[in-house]
């Protein structure tokens, strides 16, 4: 059987997806009475619990709770507990990455200053975010940083110098379950809580520099978060335009019975790991210290996906492409032709078919996904301050 390797978001995790499906896997007959058998087994796990626990309500309790239930309650305390510590360590990795990692360790960059903090989330989490302004203070203007699946906003030192450079400032944050931010490393409960992130990490820069304009910008699943968010009002009104590098707009299921019943296994087991997924991941650089940097990264996230990040993945990709034509927000989209991670063909549709009307697309030919860390960054760079720089001029 001939398989196809792609991944979902910029992390390099493999899902395996069969060509000739039809050789491969049961018949359509056959798929029904298996999903059925797993929808019936649920229902009757579900009622079983109720009447157990209902039955237990009407016995006067012998003890405050059974040795099976403290043994339960006391996995979940511990497994919490080595989150949070988790938490704690990856937010101490992040703190210690400053603007010399965009130098190889010079000790610094000269003309901007830059730092990290921690905000409330609106879920009451701790999320991670850094800053590189331009040591004049002065700022034409703001670029928010959402960065991709499984990495951190660390890593984007480089081009936050270039942008700096321009006098612009740059603002980024960590996702749930991502760098230093709080949660599980590399799981993502809910793509709309990144989103309600982002808002309240927009609130928080745009009332600290009242009047300047913003931009927001989204890596590959980042992307598809960026334009997700940009697609409601209340964000919408907040920024110049959107940027988007390589976005996760067309991602599929192996076959159809995955998209049936995935929502199923994200709700029953949502932090389990995929283990069918090649950890050495694809290339998504075709710069070798890049690809050595991104995966020796501690902060970078290498286990195989987890069933309700993915799960999650496929759900705002369905979401996007339904209501393509619906985009109005002013965006520029910058893919590489030979991406094996996401769709370049997706985003020439989104270019296609958005009813934006200021839009503008650059694709370029053999590069890869991560296209900020491939040997032509500084030119990807430079067409991203052009763009941004005609924006403003055409708002006069």
């Amino acid at each position: 059987m001939e398989v196809e390797e792609l991944t979902s978001g910029a992390s390099g995790r493999i899902i395996p997806v069969c060509r000739d499906i039809h050789r491969s896997v049961l018949s359509t007959e056959s798929v029904r009475r298996v999903y059925v058998f797993l929808h019936s087994f649920l229902l009757w796990f579900l009622l079983l619990l109720r009447r157990t626990s209902g039955g237990a309500g009407r016995q006067p309790p012998k003890s405050s709770a059974s040795p099976r239930r403290r043994s339960v309650a006391a996995g979940v305390f511990r497994r919490g507990r080595e989150e949070e510590e988790d938490a704690t360590r990856r937010r101490s990795l992040a703190e210690a990455i400053g603007m010399a990692a965009a130098d190889g360790g010079s000790g610094g960059v000269s003309g901007c200053a830059w730092g990290t903090r921690v905000f409330v989330g609106p879920r009451r989490n701790q999320v991670f975010s850094r800053w590189w302004v331009p040591a004049s203070g002065d700022m034409k203007g703001i670029l928010v940083l959402i960065h991709g699946l499984n990495e951190h906003s660390g890593r984007y030192t480089h081009f936050a110098k270039q942008l700096t450079s321009c006098d612009y400032g740059v603002y980024a944050m960590d996702w749930i379950g991502h760098g230093g931010s709080d949660g599980l490393h590399g799981y993502v409960p809910s793509l709309d809580h990144v989103i309600e992130d982002t808002y309240s990490f927009l609130v928080n820069v745009k009332s600290e520099n009242l009047g300047v304009p913003c931009f927001l910008f989204g890596h590959s699943t980042g992307g598809a978060v960026v334009l997700k968010a940009a697609s409601y009002p209340h964000i919408k009104e907040m920024l110049e335009g959107i940027i988007l590098t390589s976005p996760a707009l067309r991602v599929k299921p192996a076959h159809p019975i995955v998209g049936a019943l995935a929502p199923l296994f994200s709700m029953v087991v949502p932090k389990l790991q995929f283990k069918g997924a090649n950890k050495r991941g694809i290339p998504v650089s075709r710069d070798p210290a890049a690809m050595r940097a991104k995966y020796s990264d501690p902060l970078v996230y290498t286990g195989p996906i987890r069933v309700r990040t993915g799960h999650e993945i496929l759900r705002i990709s369905s979401h996007l492409m339904q209501n393509i034509r619906s985009v109005t927000v002013p965006f520029l989209v910058l893919h590489g032709t030979a991406d094996r991670v996401t769709d370049p063909l997706a985003s020439q549709d989104l270019y296609n078919e958005a009813a934006s009307e200021y839009k503008d697309i650059k694709l370029y030919e053999g590069f890869l996904h991560d296209l900020l860390f491939e040997p032509e960054r500084d030119d990807i760079g430079a067409d991203i301050i052009d763009w941004m720089e005609k924006r403003l001029l055409s708002q006069g």
